[in-house]
């Protein structure tokens, strides 16, 4: 008895523990539940628990009533031991003719306790019926947010963030160059107005203005700028044979070697001795970036060797002849080197092999149009190019003879038109040219697959021509041709960069550093003492401006136009000194004698320095009276003569 009172004191607990999980909703953890009759449930699981447990008392009686009747025959002829002790226990004895298993079991028999656990994992659980849509999501908000992501994945042009803008003024001439740092905390741009402006989004109010403005390569327009892939050193290409490398502040790190421009084969050269073209950093090794110029060659570089190029590859035409790469860029793995040409081929090279190339497309855009932009999908196997034939072109990488699509009629003025894709690889971006006064540039999104044009957005009344979308911040940048940086996200899908800025308050001018007198009001002063009222602090400021003494003017020369004041007039330097002291003075002290006796009243009459102190020890001075010059010819011989 006592072991089928603990069996089902344990089907009970188990049933109640599984209503229990049950009604606290377990399954459906982190959804609004329903709410529940709980009076109802309690009362339906407490009469399920007593059917089920009078079913198991009338199974466990019954079949200890068969092992009655069967025991004493088994007994006498097999001579096995009774199972005394065990009344309704399931395990199957050898021998045992009333057990339903058909395998026997040798050995002695299972405890209790674990002949109740088979027991439990053998049988099924019985509960109330669960209520309808249990376990399933049933709030609204849920299905809509739910029914919101399908569509997005659905339709691609939702994920674009384009709700809200902000605008940075560069210059008023073209923005040629843009460049993010990998965090997406710092943004670069450079112009046709030679200027290279470095914009913190972090540090930026609502002004937004950029912190740091600088001219790194002279009188030459920058071309391409690009963070590397730690965001600690820029990549800075103009106009120049020569590229910088640029700290995160606008110092310069490393400058390119020129190479010499009178050997013919550029092989033979340290350096490019054209103009460049463009400029990319390789995507794995920190070190490492590649350049294209006009002398016919792309070079790669390495930062921590700066007098001599790594590797040059030359592109050549179809008869064999030299060909300019108008732009570079290296595969997403950095195991290719691609190079769009003025012939209008696009060469690929292996980056360790740079003597054959291992893809060629001799006629891939116009021969003569510079090919503004090429960029490798993320996920490597699709390579789109910004023609200057005004077309946009994708290619497969395993089959690069036919281009997969095409989209003419995109106007391209600019030898470095962007095009890149999407951070999930479903959308191909560009940008278009316009002419002045005939319309707005657009930013344009085609679908990879099938190469429609899904959206547009018009940016400005110029060209478009850089374009960037940051795959971490989710934010599209573009640089137009009237020298304008713009910014597009969206508050909720995309992450800090411009939302950081946006949200400051502009900084109050400082004010001047002029301290202006204290105005004291004196109501019961006489007039004569009472001092003007104050009208304003700037009208205040101009009267002290013009007062010598407030504004610490200079004192003028004393003569002459000179320069420095009074300290630069005659008689500061030590030759005019003498000049005005000793070189002009008149006094003749060609006798000495004469100018010490000079003085000698004086100081007998006021002793003040030397004969006081010799009184008491020294003789009055006898000095020998002049006579005249003949009686000294006469009386004394002419060696004894005194020479005066």
């Amino acid at each position: 008895m006592e072991e089928k009172n603990r069996e089902m004191n344990k089907a009970e607990i188990e049933m109640a523990d599984h209503d229990v999980g049950a009604v606290m909703g377990f399954s459906g953890f982190g959804k609004k539940a329903r709410t529940f009759d709980l009076e109802a449930i309690f009362e339906q699981t407490r009469r399920t628990a007593i059917e089920r447990s009078r079913k198991v008392l009338e199974q466990e009686m019954e079949r200890s009533e068969e092992g009655s009747q069967e025991q004493p025959s088994h007994a006498g002829s097999s001579g096995s031991p009774t199972r005394k002790g065990y009344p309704g226990d399931l395990v199957s004895w050898p021998g045992d003719s009333g057990s339903d298993d058909d395998s026997d079991m040798i050995g002695p028999p299972f405890p209790a306790q674990l002949s109740g656990l088979d027991i439990e994992e053998e049988e099924t659980v019985v509960g109330p019926p669960l209520p309808p849509g249990y376990g399933k999501p049933h709030d609204d908000t849920d299905e809509e947010q739910d029914d919101d992501d399908e569509d997005e994945d659905d339709n691609p042009v939702k994920r674009i963030p384009d709700s809200h803008e902000i605008t940075l003024i560069h210059s008023k001439k073209t923005v040629s160059a843009l460049g993010l740092d990998p965090s997406g905390a710092r943004l670069v741009t450079g112009g046709y107005d030679y200027e290279v402006k470095l914009w913190d989004f972090a540090g930026m109010d609502a002004s937004l203005q950029a912190f740091r403005s600088l001219q790194p390569c002279e009188c030459h327009q920058i071309k391409s700028l690009q963070y590397s892939t730690t965001g600690d050193v820029i990549l800075c290409v103009a106009g120049s044979a020569q590229a910088k490398v640029l700290d995160r502040d606008g110092f310069q790190v490393m400058e390119c070697v020129k190479g010499d421009q009178y050997i013919v084969d550029q092989a033979k050269t340290k350096g490019h001795t054209a103009m460049l073209n463009s400029g990319v950093w390789h995507p794995k090794i920190k070190e490492e970036f590649v350049t294209c110029s006009n002398d016919g060659t792309v070079r790669t570089w390495d930062m921590n060797n700066e007098k001599k190029h790594k590797n040059v590859f030359k592109p050549r035409s179809a008869q064999g002849k030299r060909v300019i790469p108008t732009t570079c860029v290296y595969s997403r793995d950095g195991k290719l080197i691609a190079a769009a040409c003025q012939d209008g081929s696009i060469q690929i090279w292996d980056r360790t092999m740079n003597v054959h190339t291992k893809f060629h497309n001799r006629q891939a855009h116009v021969p003569g149009s510079n090919t503004s932009c090429l960029s490798f999908s993320y996920d490597g196997n699709t390579l789109a190019s910004r023609g200057g034939d005004d077309t946009i072109k994708t290619w497969d990488m395993r089959n690069f003879r036919n281009p997969l699509n095409v989209a003419s009629g995109l106007l391209n003025f600019f030898p470095m038109t962007d095009c890149c894709f999407s951070p999930d690889d479903k959308l191909l971006v560009t940008g278009t040219s316009m002419k002045k006064g005939e319309g707005n540039g657009k930013l344009l999104f085609f679908d990879r697959q099938t190469f429609h044009k899904l959206y547009e957005i018009e940016v400005t009344d110029a060209s478009v021509i850089r374009c960037l979308w940051h795959p971490k911040l989710n934010q599209i940048m573009v640089g137009t041709g009237n020298g304008l940086a713009k910014v597009y996200y969206h508050p909720v899908k995309s992450q800090r960069g411009a939302k950081l800025c946006v949200v400051k308050t502009k900084r109050k001018a400082k004010q001047s550093q002029t301290v202006t007198q204290d105005y004291i009001i004196t109501p019961h002063a006489l007039p004569m003492f009472r001092e003007p009222r104050q009208k304003s602090t700037r009208k205040q400021l101009e009267k002290d401006r013009l007062d010598p003494v407030k504004s610490h003017k200079p004192e003028p020369p004393v003569s002459g136009p000179g320069r420095g004041g009074r300290v630069g007039t005659h008689g500061g330097t030590l030759s005019s000194f003498i000049v005005k002291n000793i070189a002009l003075d008149k006094t003749d002290d060609s006798n000495p004698r004469e100018a010490i006796l000079r003085h000698a009243e004086e100081a007998e009459q006021n002793p003040y320095w030397v004969a006081p102190a010799y009184v008491k020890t020294q003789p009055n001075t006898v000095f020998a009276e002049a006579e005249s010059e003949e009686e000294e010819e006469d009386d004394e011989p002419e060696w004894k003569k005194r020479k005066l």
